[in-house]
């Protein structure tokens, strides 16, 4: 080994590169009892030196082994954990050591005129544990691990949550390790009322794997669910997401680490003037990516009562009302969890700083000069509060940075920066009224309109670079403008009699009127009709269809049913497609079942007023059902939005060698990646006309979008590295179609059998299996969840009361956090 040592070094001393001694010693020395090693200090001694590149160094030692991960937590984002198995050969298991910026002078992370290697990149996190330094185990591929020591020694290593890294050692991990970590893995909810437990005595079985079951009743089922629908030709992919397949194929990935949804919520006190909540959300979405983020106002009643603290990403507090007790224990709370806080001339202050008014300072605009990460400054000019920081006065002033003084003679501060517990918690907080412009009620002058109006470009300077410290993305995609919609069947029978039908149900114009989305029928793109959000045209003719994002041969291959799906409306951009149908699907015939399906929505709505992010990638569509009244389904409305998730769910799993990708629904309407990040979700709305009822299906599901949080393609990836696969990525177009095929199958089984026909498989992909909730309120009292009754409600079983039927409680966050039994 000395000698193979020694010739590399000789070879890469005069070779042009030395990220190629690296990459050779790891490939040739992986496998034997060696560890590698990648550090900012001066090596042990019983480690040899490779490399040095400036004060960091590359070195082999001895083996270490990782046997006790009692302290260590898994990550939410992670599953990957076999304890069957160790990782495959090919990978190398590492811990990654991250100091904070601040630690031993360290100002600065990776030299942003380098190209930037970002660490979850190129591995997959197991666990970590918080503190100084934090820790992260993670495995990689010989040559992604490679790439991570390289970048680390050209100072081009991007650590997510924002520390500095000063060490890579790899890992031997025992299988003893492995069976902890996955015993471990659940712990990082913490106080989660949604806990592993065991099902309640009669009631096992739901929701349990089917392992038992015997062959005959699973070929069964699969015939009565819809399992048996074609197979994929070779053309089921995307021919244009071949760069993305390479991508995924290498174990690419883009990881949220901090597992928690993209909600921004922004804290006003008892104000209650929307117009207020406005501005502040008009001024942020100027700032982020707003495909990436949703935006809500979080409450005074919602802050003690609902569960937002694990649903945050961002908490903004701008209000200058004192922070009651209870409410500021709330926020610390979050911030010990990791959370992250943006104040706004607000009154909320922790550790140590404290306010001091000086009403001289109020509504008057000041000069500002802000320090920015480069370590450079910016001046310009804004109001502020009448409130400066004193530093020091309280707390560890260590964990207290200064971003921004006033350009006076008392120099006061107005911008800091604090950092609170160990797993990451920080805020930056300013009395300088960033969400304020010039065109603010508070500007007393024509002199300080234009002061501000001249620093306004600034002012989106600097709250950038404090919402990019905060882990926020703000790089800015445009809203795209709305385009036409195109009619396509994949019957030309059924696309020639629609057209039939429109002949007598349009008028002279060809405009079908509708309060939400007028139609206006065209036979080709060459008419010229302004698309607008009420008004858009249809082009009839489909050979000059063409779309990169859509093949309508690839919806006609996967399209196996009687009615549902025939008459398709596409755009690439619309507003929402929930809009679409509203004045066509009343008087349509039943066999020329409507489905809008978008690559792109700007005003996508989930359930409850929630918002939908809807960047390309997603399978965005709104199918058109009739359903009698009095028939089994008719009576029990409640069911389809769960028929819809599993329909999704089968439209994937149902595929051969796609069976174990990890998607499973959450009830009521939701598709989650295991139990661990919501991927999709459904959205019904219902009208009932004399005895039938129209049923507007709204659903989205990522397929090929790996932000904000995860997308089916990137768990194929995952399936191919563990498991060595070579599963091609799926299309939008591809599993639209078999998601409506399936829902179909369903409804007829449904129809015919009931609940009863449906239920063993909901419960075989739900994740409620052994679970428990809180009923009312979060100190409410426990409940085992149990199953779903006939009408589609969730069953739970309270000890001493028995079982009873629940609804969610319709807050924002997280519908299973919370759930209110029903009086009737």
């Amino acid at each position: 080994m000395l000698i193979t040592l020694c010739y590399l070094y000789l070879w890469a001393r005069w070779g042009p590169r030395s990220a190629a001694l690296v990459r050779s010693t790891v490939r040739r020395l992986h496998r034997s009892r060696c560890s590698f090693t990648f550090c900012a200090r001066q090596p042990h001694p019983e480690e040899r030196v490779c490399l040095r590149v400036g004060g960091k160094v590359f070195c082999t030692g001895e083996a270490q082994f990782l046997d006790d991960l009692n302290r260590w937590s898994g990550l939410l984002v992670s599953p990957f954990i076999h304890p069957e198995k160790l990782l495959p050969a090919e990978h190398i298991a590492f811990v990654t050591e991250s100091i904070s910026a601040h630690t031993e002078n360290l100002q600065k992370g990776p030299d942003s005129s380098k190209e930037i290697v970002k660490w979850s990149d190129f591995c997959s996190p197991l666990a970590y544990k918080a503190g100084e330094p934090f820790k992260l185990i993670a495995e990689a591929s010989v040559d992604n691990f490679s790439s991570l020591g390289i970048a680390f020694l050209e100072d081009r290593l991007q650590m997510e949550n924002g520390m500095v890294p000063h060490r890579i050692v790899s890992v031997h991990l025992e299988e003893s390790a492995l069976k902890e970590l996955a015993r471990e893995a659940p712990s990082v909810k913490e106080e989660s009322t949604d806990m592993d437990a065991v099902t309640p005595a009669g009631k096992s079985g739901f929701g349990q794997a089917d392992g038992d079951k015997c062959k005959l009743e699973e070929e069964r089922e699969r015939e009565e669910t819809g399992e048996n629908i074609p197979e994929l030709p070779d053309d089921c992919s995307s021919t244009g997401e071949e760069k993305e397949h390479e991508r995924l194929q290498k174990g690419i990935k883009r990881i949220n680490l901090a597992g928690k949804p993209p909600n921004i919520l922004i804290y006003l006190g008892s104000e209650a003037a929307k117009g207020r909540f406005e501005q502040v959300r008009s001024v942020l979405r100027e700032c982020i990516d707003a495909e990436s983020y949703t935006v809500y106002q979080l409450h005074q009643e919602q802050v003690l009562r609902d569960p937002w603290v694990e649903n945050c990403l961002l908490l903004l507090i701008a209000t200058e009302e004192p922070i009651p007790e209870g409410i500021h224990r709330q926020f610390m709370k979050f911030l010990s969890k990791g959370g992250k806080i943006l104040g706004l001339s607000s009154s909320f202050t922790f550790g140590g700083v404290q306010l001091k008014r000086k009403n001289k300072l109020r509504r008057v605009v000041h000069e500002l000069v802000v320090s920015k990460k480069d370590s450079t400054e910016v001046k310009l000019n804004l109001l502020v509060s009448g409130c400066v920081f004193e530093e020091g006065m309280k707390g560890d002033a260590s964990r207290v940075k200064v971003l921004s003084r006033l350009n006076n003679a008392a120099e006061d501060t107005v911008i800091v920066h604090l950092t609170h517990g160990s797993s990451g918690g920080e805020a930056i907080l300013s009395q300088a009224h960033l969400e304020l412009d010039s065109n603010s009620m508070d500007v007393q002058t024509e002199e300080d309109f234009n002061l501000l109006k001249m620093s306004n470009s600034k002012r989106y300077e600097v709250l950038r670079e404090i919402l990019t410290c905060l882990g926020l993305n703000c790089e800015l995609s445009e809203i795209p403008e709305l385009t036409p919609i195109y009619l396509l069947s994949p019957d030309e029978e059924i696309h020639l009699a629609f057209l039939k039908w429109l002949e007598g149900n349009v008028d002279a114009e060809g405009l079908r009127a509708s309060s939400k989305v007028s139609l206006k029928f065209v036979s080709s793109c060459e008419s010229k009709v302004e698309v607008a959000p009420s008004l858009v045209p249809v082009i009839t003719e489909m050979e000059s269809f063409s779309s990169e994002h859509f093949s309508l041969k690839t919806y006609q291959q996967h399209l196996q049913t009687k009615k549902l799906g025939k008459i398709l409306l596409f755009t690439e951009v619309t507003t929402t497609t929930m809009n679409l149908l509203d004045g066509l699907m009343f008087e349509l015939p039943e066999e020329m079942g409507l489905i809008a399906v978008a690559v792109r929505q700007t005003q996508g709505k989930g359930r409850g007023g929630n918002v939908w992010l809807s960047p390309v990638g997603c399978a965005l569509s709104t199918l058109h059902l009739s359903i009698p009244l009095h028939s089994n389904l008719g009576q029990r409305i409640p069911f389809i939005q769960h028929l819809v998730s599993l329909a999704v769910v089968e439209a994937v799993r149902s595929i051969p060698g796609y069976e174990d990708i990890e998607l499973r629904v959450k009830w009521p309407n939701d598709i989650y990646y295991s139990d661990l990040m919501k991927i999709g979700g459904v959205l019904v709305n219902s009208t009932l006309i004399e005895t039938t009822f129209h049923i507007l299906i709204g659903f989205g599901f990522n397929v090929n979008n790996s932000n904000p949080t995860i997308c089916i393609n990137d768990l194929i990836a995952k399936l191919n590295r563990e498991e060595g696969t070579e599963l091609k990525p799926l299309s939008a177009d591809c599993l639209i179609a078999r998601t409506v095929t399936v829902l179909e199958r369903l409804i007829e089984v449904f129809q015919e059998k009931g609940p009863n026909g449906v239920l063993p498989q909901y419960y075989k992909y739900w994740v409620h299996s052994g679970k428990q909730v809180r009923l009312r309120s979060e100190d409410g009292p426990l409940a085992w969840i149990v199953g779903v009754d006939d009408c589609g409600y969730l069953q739970v079983h309270q000890e001493g009361k028995g079982v009873e039927s629940v609804h969610p409680d319709g807050n924002s966050f997280d519908m299973l956090r919370n759930l209110i039994v029903p009086k009737h």
